[in-house]
């Protein structure tokens, strides 16, 4: 789920900000957002997080060029460049060593988002955050898909729910009591299974539940890593005892305190891959590659060697497409000019012949049989190899059919097949004569002289376009 741009998402929501100590709830209209640009770079994609809410008391404010903001300067930047932990977490403290100018600050990214999207939203939003608050000493500042937080006070490994932000979706849902009560219980249950996870660990989960045939609810709730199970399940608790508050009859909600968050809607919102692998900061100069990210070298390797293959497939297809177009055309005009085709008697050969060469049918010449007869080898008189099909006797095609066969069949020449000699039909004996091939693999014949896998890719058509007598037009 990537980080998208800085303009609110918007998504017809109704803000309302409860600052507990003032006991205000504000509420806030947002516009709708018409347009959304999404920028994609192969080689790194820079994004900033949607912004949703931020506070920075008044109170807590101090002077510029100050040392202060030094240490601010130093915290920020020391937080985004630790964004790529497995947890999505990260504290940190700045300090000049004088602890009224120390600062603590740390950042909570969802569970489902990438170290990697983690770290350029962090990175790319801490200037906003500077520019939104420049001289506040305590901000907090919530965006989709990450918090960020820092104060002049100690805030590490203590629970907060002030201030609080309380997001609702406008859009009705049918059945709202009831609808309410899964909610209820969807997110009890997702507090207990959050909170029950050690401390330091992520304490993050999503669960489903099933409103009706065709709509389903889909929760998230999250905790910062460093508080105890107890008290993640105790800001949890609180988160959704204000839902129906804020939320009740609507198709979803959000609570956000600094130490937790929920969320709920009836559309899915968050990943449900594993993003638990953290990617390790990449020394000066080195190319990271991250989820979204391809580096360049590894897309050259790709383009290259496709734009390669792509450039001999179309070669190869023209020179063998312009190549059995002229042999094509060479036969057509050669079978119009002649009448030199095979006839029955051209193709004949005698009994006495056949059984010479075959040294009388001996089982020593056989070299294989099948369901249609024996195949022989022979040697004719003139020293010609030949391989000799002795077909059943049982066969009951008549001798008519069996010429006309053997003709059109002498007619199919290739270079790649067995070529047709003639044939004997003596009495009961009917017998194909073929010129003998030695005994190689096939991809010998096809492929001994050039690139496999390319040629392969033709040999149907190249086969079919060499013929005398095309099977298939």
């Amino acid at each position: 789920m990537p980080c998208s741009c800085r303009a609110a998402e918007r998504n017809r929501l109704a803000m309302i900000a409860g600052l507990s100590s003032f006991n205000l709830y504000v509420t806030l209209s947002v516009v709708p957002l018409i347009v959304i640009t999404f920028l994609t770079q192969l080689t790194r994609t820079e994004a900033a997080a949607t912004y949703l809410y931020h506070d920075c008391p008044n109170a807590t404010s101090f002077d510029g060029n100050s040392t202060y903001q030094s240490n601010r300067n130093h915290l920020l930047a020391s937080l985004s460049s630790n964004a790529t932990r497995n947890t999505r977490f990260f504290n940190a403290t700045a300090s000049s060593g004088n602890s009224d100018d120390a600062l603590y600050g740390l950042f909570l990214c969802r569970g489902d988002v990438a170290v990697d999207e983690c770290r350029d939203c962090v990175d790319g939003d801490k200037e906003d955050v500077v520019d939104s608050c420049p001289l506040r000493k305590a901000v907090v500042a919530w965006y989709d898909h990450y918090m960020l937080r820092y104060s002049n006070h100690y805030i590490f490994s203590n629970m907060v729910t002030d201030p609080g932000v309380f997001l609702v979706n406008t859009l009705d849902i049918s059945e709202p009591d009831r609808f309410d009560l899964l909610v209820t219980d969807t997110l009890k249950d997702l507090a207990s299974q959050v909170s029950s996870v050690g401390l330091e660990a992520k304490k993050y989960g999503t669960k489903e539940g099933n409103f009706t045939a065709r709509q389903t609810l889909y929760s998230l709730a999250q905790c910062t890593p460093d508080i105890s199970s107890s008290d993640c399940n105790s800001c949890l608790q609180k988160a959704i005892a204000n839902v129906p508050g804020c939320c009740s009859g609507k198709q979803g909600g959000r609570v956000l305190f600094p130490s937790c968050n929920i969320r709920h809607e009836v559309y899915l919102f968050y990943e449900t891959g594993n993003l638990s692998s953290p990617t390790p900061t990449p020394r000066p100069g080195s190319i990271t590659e991250g989820k979204g990210k391809i580096s360049s070298v590894i897309i050259i390797a790709i383009i290259v060697p496709v734009s390669i293959s792509a450039v001999l497939f179309v070669v190869v297809f023209c020179f063998l497409s312009k190549r059995a177009r002229k042999k094509y055309n060479a036969l057509q005009e050669e079978n119009a000019g002649s009448t030199d085709l095979p006839t029955v008697e051209s193709l004949q050969f005698d009994l006495a012949t056949i059984e010479a060469a075959t040294k009388n049918f001996s089982d020593n010449q056989i070299l294989g049989e099948g369901g249609f007869g024996v195949v022989y080898r022979g040697t004719l008189p003139n020293g010609q190899k030949i391989a000799v099909k002795r077909l059943s006797k049982g066969s009951g095609q008549g001798a008519g059919e069996f010429k006309n066969e053997v003709v059109l069949v002498a007619k199919l020449q290739h270079r790649n097949l067995a070529r047709l000699l003639g044939f004997c039909l003596e009495g009961e004996e009917k017998i194909l004569v073929y010129e003998f091939v030695p005994n190689k693999s096939l991809d010998y014949f096809l492929f001994g002289t050039c690139l496999q896998y390319l040629c392969a890719s033709f040999y149907f058509f190249y086969m079919l376009s060499e013929m005398h007598v095309r099977i298939i037009k």
